[in-house]
């Protein structure tokens, strides 16, 4: 629809890097939609909800949703989605039931062992983990490895403590899930004509990293672009070429989940995969990072989706997902 108005709301602060990548991602969007044809602007939404009320006043074609958390607060990212629920105005990703039950990855974890999808053990605040087994401590809401540093891996035995401590210095809730020592994968699914198209599997590789060094992606290889474990997490492509039984169980898993949590628009599931080739869900992202040199438009060009075309899929899921709503 040439014309059609697609605005690109974000709650986003420079003040952290994830945060400042999503202001990035939202200048490539809103790019992307102009060459598309669309009119566009970007709003940034805070904890008063109003502006939602503004914008669907003007009646837009969809609104493509990049909110990740709102005064920084990841917990409250689906609140948008509720008042754009309420006032029947499409929006992109995943709708506001998918993105409840995703939220916390705890629950998360609790929908997948109920569906028998395999996902590893875990232990909240007050449960006592096996002390012997490594554990990862992690962020409850907060994506983009917020929360994980080199330290963040530990025996059972300090799991506890560990909790309480970074619960104390970053602020909502954490908890530890037994660690998985192996190779990680990020399967994107994307929607289509002909329903879900899971893309091409990304392998992150851990290179050069210190023997007492975690292989894990934690904030400072996400984010600190001139950090050598930045550098040395690159991702590789390839493995269906080279492990088909592997990215088939995979891709698979991943359609699991898309359809497990009514997943729309665009998703990712991320894994882990350990010694004996059995891979775990460690958590769903149904709003992933769409920064021009972020994992998932790098997986929708091995797919010979070019970023406009990906944004133009993006933004026709969401208006079908309204009209077989309406």
């Amino acid at each position: 629809m040439t014309g059609a108005f697609v605005p690109v709301i974000h709650g986003a602060a420079l003040d952290r890097p994830d945060e400042a990548d999503t202001i990035v991602a939202a200048e490539s969007v809103a790019d992307s939609l102009c060459r598309l044809g669309y009119t566009t602007e970007i709003v940034v939404v805070g904890l008063d909800l109003s502006v939602l009320i503004g914008l669907a006043a003007r009646k837009p074609h969809a609104i493509f949703n990049l909110v990740e958390a709102l005064a920084g607060d990841a917990a409250l990212a689906h609140l948008p989605l509720a008042v754009l629920d309420h006032l029947c105005v499409p929006y992109t990703g995943a709708g506001g039931e998918a993105w409840r039950l995703t939220l916390s990855k705890v629950v998360t974890k609790d929908i997948l062992r109920a569906r028998g999808l395999p996902t590893p053990d875990w232990w909240v605040a007050g449960d006592a983990a096996p002390k012997e087994r490594r554990v990862i401590v992690k962020s409850e809401y907060e994506h983009g490895s917020v929360g994980i540093d080199s330290e963040s891996v530990v025996s059972g035995a300090r799991a506890l403590g560990e909790i309480v401590a970074r619960q104390q210095r970053f602020g909502g809730s954490f908890f530890a899930e037994k660690f998985i020592e192996g190779r990680e994968f990020n399967v994107g699914i994307i929607s289509g004509r002909n329903g879900p198209q899971v893309l091409p599997v990304p392998e992150i590789l851990f290179e050069d990293f210190a023997d007492n060094r975690p292989r894990i992606v934690d904030y400072e290889a996400k984010w600190h672009a001139g950090s050598d474990v930045y550098r040395n997490t690159p991702r590789r492509f390839g493995l269906e070429n080279t492990e088909p039984a592997l990215a088939l169980r995979l891709t698979g898993l991943a359609r699991d989940c898309w359809r497990a949590f009514g997943l729309t628009g665009y998703a990712r599931v991320d894994f882990r995969v350990d010694a004996s080739g059995e891979p775990k869900i460690l958590e769903i992202n149904p709003n992933p990072a769409l920064a021009a040199d972020a994992g998932f438009p790098a997986a929708a060009a091995q797919a010979g989706l070019d970023y406009d075309a990906m944004i133009a899929r993006i933004v026709d899921a969401a208006v079908e997902r309204a009209r077989k709503a309406a």
